[in-house]
């Protein structure tokens, strides 16, 4: 048995280890060039102050003497939502508030809630709104086919939408500010090549706990990093779904909202691209939002947001090939840049290698892992992140730890999607606790042990603490000083002490 276990480990083990050791270098330096050329990207906009107002046009939206208001275009407002019961007024009021003549504006609220008490609640906040002036009205369906997408692409089918040249999407968490029609239609008017215009998320809640801190964080670099160099460079990025307002006539030419997948903002986003449209992102205009504060709710909309992307990938890879429309380079973008390395290379980088090879490598002292790539790399990427959220830098150890965790399910997620299994289309509605955690009497849903315990994230935690063990016992180097923090992050998840 020992000559056997010998000879297995030198034949098949240690060069399969091998291999995939080299795997992850390589993707260890594509994600380090990409993380910098992005923010190559930014420090060119911050030096030369290369704003979008300087590189389009844009000019104030004025009221004609003669016509009044009728010289501004008619815009259309979608706020859909599912069950929001928490943040629908919130929403609507935002919406309703907005510097706009509202004989040119067009509230639709895109419902598709079955609780018949939020029905209700916004058939009441409507008729208030109705009471005041403004053109709000409720599009609801029997039934929830294509979830998101397919209830905008219904709403778009109503007769008063045709007159509507512009529409704006906010989900119902979503607030923005009384001047955003007015900053961001004129880009629209005035560069008919422009088919959208997307604003940046700030987070009303993010200092509610440790885990929104850490959100606030990834999130700021994706907007501040990822979409403003996309703008700059290319004038493409992904549509996040809200807080953005899109030229009808695009839409309609790329073919409307599509379901095909979970993630019809980003599926939208692309066939436009394609189409040659160019997008224009704004990040010195916010609109505030709420971060899911509940760790099985962030554990969803995670899984949605990786399993959506790569199954995207997976049914348009050829469809970008094959295109006519847009240059070599900018296809090169999209499938290599925007797609594999940002939605499926970068998370399994970061699970597979840091919480898989590397405490592996604990039993395979004779296999060298170059240190540049468990700490010099690593570590710029993690300035390159970090830099997006200033504030927040003391907590860097814990962003680390914490987005290794999250990994896993971002990286199981990935899989579902390339691979398109059972969970390919599931869809959850994240919950949002809109005001209901500043009210005092806060009812507490108490939970058993075992319904707390999350067992992925325990299991994974056993592994990396028995690598931390035997490193500690047989090992050379400080490397189980890092597997034993890791294991203990996935612990804390793992037994529910994460979030609200």
């Amino acid at each position: 048995m020992q000559y056997l276990w010998i000879k297995t480990r030198s034949v098949v083990l240690v060069p399969v280890f091998k291999c995939l050791v080299v795997m992850c270098l390589v993707l260890s330096i594509i994600v380090f060039f990409e993380s910098f050329y992005m923010n190559f990207v930014i420090l060119f906009v911050k030096l030369f102050r290369r704003k979008p107002h300087k590189v389009y046009k844009w000019e104030a939206m004025l009221a004609d003497v003669e016509v009044g208001p009728d010289n501004y275009p008619m815009v259309l407002i979608q706020i859909p939502m599912y069950n929001e019961k928490e943040v629908y007024q919130l929403s609507i009021a935002a919406v309703c508030s907005l510097v706009w003549p509202s004989s040119r504006l067009v509230v639709q609220v895109v419902d598709d809630s079955t609780d018949p008490d939020v029905r209700e609640g916004v058939d009441v906040e409507i008729a208030k709104w109705q009471s005041q002036g403004i053109n709000i009205r409720c599009e609801r369906r029997d039934n929830r086919n294509g979830y998101k997408a397919g209830a905008m692409k219904e709403a778009l089918t109503h007769t008063y939408v045709k007159q509507c040249d512009f529409v704006a999407v906010f989900d119902a968490d979503f607030q923005p500010e009384p001047d955003y029609l007015t900053r961001t239609i004129p880009f629209l008017v005035h560069n008919p090549e422009v088919a959208l215009v997307q604003a940046r998320w700030i987070f009303v809640n993010a200092d509610k706990c440790l885990m929104t801190r850490m959100q606030e964080m990834s999130l700021n670099y994706h907007f501040k990093v990822e979409q403003e160099s996309g703008s700059t460079r290319h004038a493409f990025f992904g549509f996040n779904g809200t807080a953005g307002v899109w030229r009808i006539s695009a839409l309609d030419a790329a073919g409307g909202w599509k379901s095909r997948t979970t993630v019809e903002d980003m599926d939208l986003a692309v066939r436009v691209g394609l189409h040659g449209w160019k997008f224009v992102y704004l990040n010195d205009l916010t609109v505030r939002n709420e971060l899911p504060s509940k760790f099985k709710a962030y554990r969803f909309q995670q899984h949605r947001w990786s399993c959506g992307p790569a199954n995207l990938f997976r049914k348009m890879t050829m469809e970008i090939i094959h295109n006519k429309r847009v240059s070599v380079w900018k296809k090169f973008y999209v499938i290599y840049s925007f797609f594999f390395v940002r939605k499926v290379a970068v998370h399994f980088l970061t699970f597979f290698f840091y919480c898989i090879v590397v405490p592996t490598s604990v039993f395979f002292p004779e296999i060298y892992i170059p240190s540049w790539s468990t700490i010099y790399v690593p570590s710029l990427i993690t300035i390159f992140h970090t830099m997006a959220t200033p504030r927040s830098f003391y907590l860097v150890i814990f962003w680390i730890l914490f987005e290794n965790v999250m990994a896993m399910h971002r990286t199981k997620g990935t899989w579902i999607g390339l691979l398109e299994g059972g969970r390919v289309n599931e869809w959850v509605v994240t919950e949002k606790l809109g005001d209901a955690l500043k009210k005092k009497l806060l009812p507490v849903q108490r939970k058993s042990c075992y319904q707390r315990i999350n067992s992925k994230e325990v299991m994974v935690g056993v592994y990396i603490l028995g690598c931390a063990l035997y490193g500690l016992i047989y090992g050379h180097t400080w490397l189980h000083f890092y597997l034993f923090l890791q294991a203990t992050a996935f612990f804390v998840s793992g037994f529910g002490f994460v979030g609200t």
